[in-house]
């Protein structure tokens, strides 16, 4: 109510400092979310980026990124999301790094017109990752025996209770080539001549933000507040951006509604748990 009031004040009547929305966009890449996970999709962040680029008064939009990386779909959404509503606004996007911006987070970082990283920020991993198990003689020694029943003989591909077959490794990894591709033109679309010529650049290794600077992966070191300041004077705000309420505020569940979520969660998010934490870990995090 009270910015709302402002706007309707005289220019000379309004403050005089200059208030930069920020939004946050820390987590895994991936669809769905629990009370164990709170994942980064498109459906999590188009309405906060929504509400961050639609204040009027704002040059520029300010996002701190912290992922290792998800889902290359999921990844491209986002990405696709903030250059779209940046061009729709007139508005500069800053990416901030913090921990770590790898594989599909870098993905979503290069949606800035800049990418300002912490020299000891992790960046990078421009690559396409596929990992399981295979359980096969486990389900042997514990005396189970495996049935599948497929229309279509493909149906089946990649079962982790069946040996691995080469036809099935080989179809994979031409799917990753492609997905890799997408995201190597998607990179060299928005950092150009940025990029050095090293050839370890699109092999999925990660650098420092200070070898990324070297790379082109970056364009510069610092904070967020620090920078801002720097770029659009002493008198700069940061509004940090929250995720829309109703005009009432959100529902809240009655104590029956959690405790059942919580049992039905438990078992899926102890797991979820478990492959986030091996996500953030490849980058010693």
């Amino acid at each position: 109510m009270i910015r709302f009031v402002r706007k309707l004040l005289p220019r000379r009547w309004r403050p005089d400092y200059l208030e930069i929305p920020v939004v946050r966009l820390h987590g895994i890449i991936m669809t769905g979310g629990g009370p164990f996970r709170q994942n980064l999709s498109l459906a999590s962040t188009a309405a906060v980026l929504e509400k961050a680029f639609a204040e009027k008064d704002a040059p520029a939009v300010a996002i701190s990124i912290n992922s290792p990386g998800g889902s290359p779909v999921q990844s491209r959404l986002i990405y696709r999301r903030i250059r779209d509503l940046a061009t729709e606004k007139n508005k500069k996007v800053y990416m901030f790094v913090e921990d770590v911006a790898a594989s599909g987070g870098y993905m979503i970082a290069v949606a800035g017109d800049e990418i300002i990283a912490d020299p000891s920020s992790i960046v990078g991993s421009i690559g396409v990752v596929s990992a399981s198990f295979g359980f096969t003689d486990l389900i042997k020694k514990i005396g189970v025996e495996r049935r599948v029943h497929t229309a279509g003989k493909n149906k089946a591909t990649l079962d982790p209770f069946r040996p691995e077959n080469k036809e099935d490794v080989e179809h994979l990894k031409a799917l990753q080539l492609e997905i890799h591709e997408t995201f190597i033109n998607l990179v060299k679309e928005r950092r150009g001549e940025k990029l050095s010529d090293n050839p370890d650049l699109f092999t999925g290794l990660f650098w420092t933000g200070t070898r990324g600077v070297e790379l082109g992966l970056v364009d510069s070191l610092g904070d967020m507040r620090s920078y801002l300041l720097s770029q659009y004077g002493p008198k700069t705000k940061l509004k940090l951006i929250s995720q829309p309420r109703g005009l009432f505020g959100r529902k809240v569940p009655s104590t029956e509604t959690r405790i059942e979520a919580l049992g039905a969660n438990l078992a899926s998010g102890v797991i979820d748990a478990a492959e986030e934490r091996a996500l953030w870990s490849r980058f010693g995090l």
